[in-house]
């Protein structure tokens, strides 16, 4: 995607699929506010409704497009690798990597596989989210995966754009018992150290300096 109009195209296209703004937020990496503002310039009824004027004031955030990677297994597994790497000095103990769906799970099963755990995954309340509070959904642990179990945990994604999602899943993998020991994504646009006293690391930080950047 080279421009917001393509992102605008792009969530039309996905909400005429019948995909909830939680879920459009995920595939094009944006907030779930970004995501309602891009569906609303289509006029809510998928491409074929005229976009709403672009300019009127429009959120602050940064699309990342990663599909260059993720489109290619070769170069998915050497990213995966190297967020792996970033997770090695974390703790010999750690026998689980928890992947936030949908794409963390690919990311995190190479990460296991360089490391030598278990997969678990889990699905985000956001995919359910179109508006209102996300605290009134539940996100969910895959049975077809893995189970928590009382074990020390890492936890993958993509990227962070709030922390709302990272946040969640830490939430959720001591809510079963587990311990989450360090978290690691792609690309963070927030700059985050720690969320809820679990290190985060990241191959890309993406930082919004100013409002008018």
């Amino acid at each position: 995607m080279k421009n917001v109009d393509d992102l605008i195209e792009s969530a039309g296209e996905l909400s005429e699929r019948g995909f909830s703004k939680g879920e459009i937020a995920d595939e094009l990496n944006v907030s779930r506010e970004t995501a309602r503002w891009l569906v609303e310039r289509t006029g809510g009824a998928g491409p074929s409704a005229p976009p709403a004027p672009t300019d009127a004031g429009g959120p602050h955030d940064i699309h990342v497009d990663w599909s260059a990677i993720g489109r290619d297994s070769a170069r998915l597994t050497y990213v995966a690798k190297a967020m792996a790497d970033l997770l090695s000095k974390q703790g010999d103990a750690v026998d689980l990597t928890v992947g936030i769906e949908k794409a963390g799970g690919p990311l995190a099963t190479v990460v296991a596989q360089e490391l030598d755990t278990d997969v678990a995954a889990y699905a985000p309340r956001k995919h359910q989210w179109e508006e209102g509070d996300l605290g009134e959904f539940e996100g969910t642990f895959s049975r077809n995966f893995a189970d928590i179990r009382d074990r020390a945990c890492y936890v993958v994604d993509d990227t962070i754009t709030s922390g709302t999602t990272m946040t969640e899943t830490v939430e959720a993998i001591r809510e079963r018992g587990g311990e989450p020991v360090a978290c690691v994504v792609l690309v963070d646009k927030q700059g985050t150290d720690a969320i809820d006293g679990v290190p985060v690391y990241s191959l890309v930080q993406a930082i919004r300096v100013g409002d008018d950047t």
